[in-house]
């Protein structure tokens, strides 16, 4: 007579029953519930990108408000700020997005889909870093 293996056997080997302690069926066609540390982890990176979109229009905000114009540009400051708000915005959408793929691939047991955002995010950077040079070059000359 076959017997079922205890929870204590599965704990020990997750590959001895049908599916991994803890998993739960969600519902029809939304795969099963991924270990916590998985779910967890996603979380954790959404979190980080929410940090990076606040520290993004912060850093925006500042710059409108309390960075001193530059001499023969006065549109300086708001050429840096708007697009550092608005890349803000995009990140903490699309950083949203991402953790809601990620956790759809998650619960079927899918690959995690790369990533978009560290490719953005440096593109951006880079070209506000080159702005903000032109910038200071630009009211230099003009002094």
């Amino acid at each position: 007579m076959a017997t079922r293996p205890s929870d204590t056997d599965q704990a020990a080997d997750p590959g001895a029953g049908e599916r991994a302690p803890g998993a739960v069926t969600v519902g029809p066609g939304e795969g099963s519930e991924p270990d916590a540390r998985f779910t967890f982890a996603n979380e954790r990176t959404f979190l980080a990108w929410n940090r990076t979109a606040l520290a993004l229009v912060v850093a925006g905000l500042a710059i409108a408000q309390l960075l001193p114009p530059f001499p023969g540009v006065p549109w300086g400051r708001h050429l840096l700020a708007v697009p550092l708000i608005a890349l803000g915005a995009t990140v903490a959408v699309a950083g949203y997005l991402e953790w809601r793929r990620n956790q759809r691939a998650l619960h079927h047991g899918q690959p995690l889909p790369r990533s978009p955002l560290p490719r953005i995010l440096a593109a951006s950077i880079t070209v506000m870093a080159i702005i903000a040079g032109v910038l200071i070059l630009l009211s230099t000359t003009l002094k």
